[in-house]
């Protein structure tokens, strides 16, 4: 996945995302990253971004590179998030980044589900990062994908 494939996602399939600031950063085979700055639209009362604008950022950046892991396998498996946890540790202002490095972990986990053709469920980690390297938030997404018949 690319830039460009990324923007073309959240304007035509998320646009809210697209809107409160959520954008591409990077992308590897074991990380992709997501970027969203603090502004007026994505904002809390508090002086701080919005917490579901974090959980957007952080959930994109595991979801998409679990999207893209299952188009590469070229079987047909559905994905869904059916738990969340999140530790907030710092204000979120500026930028964030937020990364999921578990690229490895995603693969593992859609071969598992090929081999034994069931569901899998697994965790999926993104952990947000302000300009000066804290971390501003820790993101735990359970994910659970089965392959289609």
């Amino acid at each position: 996945m690319n830039k460009e494939e990324f923007n073309q996602i959240l304007q035509t399939q998320i646009p809210i995302a697209w809107i409160a600031g959520v954008r591409f950063e990077s992308y590897n085979d074991e990380t992709f990253k997501t970027k969203v700055e603090l502004d007026f639209l994505n904002q809390n009362p508090f002086g701080s971004m919005f917490w579901a604008v974090e959980g957007m950022a952080a959930e994109f950046a595991g979801g998409l590179m679990l999207i893209n892991k299952i188009k590469s396998s070229g079987k047909s498996i559905s994905s869904l998030v059916v738990k969340n946890e999140v530790i907030f540790t710092k204000k979120a202002v500026g930028k964030i980044i937020f990364s999921c490095n578990e690229g490895k972990k995603i693969e593992n986990a859609i071969q598992t589900a090929i081999t034994n053709n069931t569901s899998n469920t697994f965790e999926l980690n993104s952990i947000g990062t302000d300009e000066s390297g804290d971390v501003v938030a820790e993101f735990k997404f359970t994910w659970s994908i089965k392959v289609r018949n």
